[in-house]
């Protein structure tokens, strides 16, 4: 009856249409934008730009879109010549128009489109606030209303995407605004490439859940591809729950217009279980979607798991439907597992290529660990030019493959439980390094950090749960310098100390000098704050811009200069004969370095100092972190006064009060 009353709708258009000289009107569509007095000769310019010819053309040749030009009221989305351009199907113009006029303010939430049998044009807002029709931007400047001949008002938006309706294979199929249920069970007769969802459908009507599939509304439906079932259990894994952890209700999210990382409350969110679901974008375009089961069950284990979204967009008559490579919430894989997986072409596809080209005992010790976390960096993360000499070295790239490994199950939770009176200390499987994490903020706002091998690194993507562990996804690549010792220093939390003591006299501006090679003993933050416990009058002094002078004379006996940067195990083996002797801004340092239980101490001025961080490395030099400054009974000399730099002598002020620390760190 619908299919009848539309043909004979169409038919009298084609009539009408034929009798107002059908092409004029939309010659007059876009006269009318030329010649509009209203219109600024900017935005007149702008629409003879971005008016595509193809879409005009496509507009002249449909009967039924003259007719509504020439007779009705409408809104028409016009794609820019760039969507038309990046589009490779054919645009069906009547899918870009409804016969109803709506300005920007007047779109909400859906409006019907002239093309039978398919759904609503959905309107969301973006994160900019920007207005979306499906996954297309509506830009906001180029609207424009008109009245036709008939005095019908008229509006139209120019958008930066074109518009795809559901289209079936074969023109004998019949579309019929088909809901999320019915679009699964004659998926096999659309064309959605050489995706078969029978797998998932299977598992749906065997849990009685298509209900939630078949409810009226506007929700998001994420559904697994066929090809992400190739782990023979997985299918039976699919219960109820997880069913519903890949239904987020009442909510329409087209990619484009989506909040990245942005958690929303899937189906699956109840007393016993709580899921949430948020989409992200790798950098090479790449849309992904996770879920985070944040309170499990026996059965639905605590975690996060990733699945890329391989054909996104897929209006339905009650939401949007996004095909996804694997399944949420199942956790079946190994660590291992996941990496293989997700090595081909997905997001670690660079850090497996590096692991595979370093020779397999880095897979294998990997595959050996029955606990294990990998902190895995992204794609983009590797595409530093310092890191192309390091990949050639097969050992050296082992090493910093293995910085990222470690022997034990950590979460952000974890973590955080470890992060919470110290920044956290954990071993990693590479002999003497540690990686140091600080978590700050709670729930979406979380921020976790890592520094290993002189690199920090923001944790991208936390807690992906594997059946042996779990991967971070990171943002650099741990042990690859991409900082000078100045940059170190400014970004690094347990530095600031020694970074703004350094500020006061200009004494870190040489740190960034990339043609010199430092070695710079740098005290901790708690170093200081131990200085201060014991030393308070001194300590206060050495952290007044006025009193520069002494910590700008302190700092220099800790930062060496030469033509080649130490680390711990050259000063080490050094040691072995003699003294260590090593020319610093202040004369010379004295020191021998020692190794005892797997920790390097310096042996300075007849006191032991702990070096928490060794060899940070810099793309000038390295840091070493240590437990106290390198202080002598006659460094602190502070006056009431400022001191300038003599350039040389101090212009000593009257009522000097000399304060001389006789005794520090012991």
């Amino acid at each position: 009856m619908f299919a009848s009353r539309r043909g004979a709708l169409a038919a009298l258009l084609l009539l009408c249409c034929c009798c107002f000289a059908p092409n004029a009107a939309v010659a007059e569509l876009a006269d009318k934008l030329r010649d509009d007095s209203e219109l600024s000769q900017g935005t007149a310019k702008t629409f003879r730009r971005i008016m595509p010819v193809r879409f005009y053309s496509l507009l002249e040749q449909n009967p039924v879109a003259n007719a509504t030009l020439a007779l009705r009221s409408c809104t028409i989305f016009v794609p820019t010549n760039e969507a038309f351009q990046r589009y490779k199907g054919t645009a069906q113009v009547l899918y870009h128009m409804t016969t109803a006029a709506f300005s920007q303010s007047q779109l909400k939430t859906s409006v019907t489109s002239d093309m039978e049998g398919n759904p609503p044009l959905y309107i969301t807002n973006g994160r900019n606030g920007d207005i979306y029709v499906n996954n297309a931007r509506i830009i906001p400047s180029l609207s424009v209303e008109l009245t036709n001949r008939e005095g019908k008002r008229q509006v139209m938006h120019i958008i930066d995407e074109v518009l795809e309706p559901l289209t079936a294979k074969s023109s004998s199929t019949e579309m019929n605004n088909m809901d999320a249920m019915q679009f699964m069970r004659v998926a096999d007769q659309l064309n959605l490439g050489n995706r078969t969802l029978r797998t998932y459908r299977t598992q749906v009507t065997m849990a009685k859940k298509e209900s939630l599939f078949e409810s009226p509304g506007f929700h998001t439906f994420l559904v697994p591809i066929d090809e992400g079932f190739k782990h023979s259990t997985r299918s039976g894994l699919v219960d109820a729950k997880v069913i519903d952890g890949h239904v987020i209700p009442n909510t329409v999210i087209f990619t484009a217009a989506s909040e990245h990382d942005e958690p929303k409350t899937s189906a699956a969110f109840e007393d016993q279980i709580k899921v949430t679901v948020s989409f992200f974008k790798q950098k090479d375009g790449k849309m992904y979607v996770k879920s985070n089961t944040f309170l499990g069950d026996a059965k639905h284990k605590e975690g996060v798991v990733l699945a890329e979204i391989v054909k996104a967009n897929i209006p339905i008559k009650n939401g949007v439907v996004h095909l996804i490579h694997r399944p949420l919430m199942i956790i079946d894989t190994t660590v291992t597992q996941f990496l293989q997986d997700n090595g081909e072409n997905g997001a670690l596809r660079k850090f497996y290529e590096v692991i595979m080209d370093a020779g397999g005992g880095v897979l294998e010790g990997i595959n050996n660990l029955s606990e294990v976390t990998i902190l895995a960096p992204s794609n983009e993360a590797w595409n530093i030019s310092s890191i192309d000499n390091i990949v050639r070295d097969r050992k050296k790239m082992t090493d910093i493959l293995n910085m990222h490994i470690i022997k034990d199950r950590l979460n952000v939770e974890k973590i955080r439980q470890k992060n919470a009176n110290l920044i956290a200390q954990v071993p990693t499987v590479n002999n003497r390094t540690f990686l140091y994490f600080n978590v700050r903020g709670e729930g979406a706002d979380t921020v976790v950090t890592v520094e290993g091998g002189g690199v920090n690194a923001t944790v991208l993507q936390a807690d992906v749960a594997q059946t042996n562990g779990f991967v971070h996804i990171i943002d650099r690549v741990l042990g690859v310098p991409h900082t000078t010792v100045l940059g170190k220093l400014q970004t690094d939390p347990m530095m600031s100390d020694t970074y703004r003591m350094g500020q006061f006299s200009h004494f870190n501006d040489q740190l960034n000098n990339t043609l010199r090679r430092y070695t710079y003993f740098v005290p901790r933050d708690k170093a200081w704050q131990k200085t201060e416990l014991d030393y308070p009058s001194a300590h206060k002094k050495l952290f007044m811009r006025d009193f520069y002078y002494h910590s700008k004379n302190l700092l220099e006996r800790h930062l060496v200069i030469a033509d080649h940067a130490y680390t711990m195990k050259e000063l080490v083996q050094m040691s072995l004969t003699d003294t260590v002797v090593l020319q610093t801004f202040r004369d010379s340092l004295k020191v021998k370095i020692e190794e005892e239980a797997g920790q390097y101490v310096i042996l300075w001025n007849y006191k032991k100092i702990n070096v928490y961080r060794p060899d940070v490395e810099c793309t000038n030099g390295i840091i070493h972190v240590i437990d106290a400054p390198l202080l002598e009974e006659k460094d602190i000399v502070v006056s009431g006064g400022s001191y300038l730099p003599e350039s040389s002598i101090c212009i000593m002020l009257a009522n000097l009060i000399m304060i001389t620390v006789a005794k520090f760190l012991n």
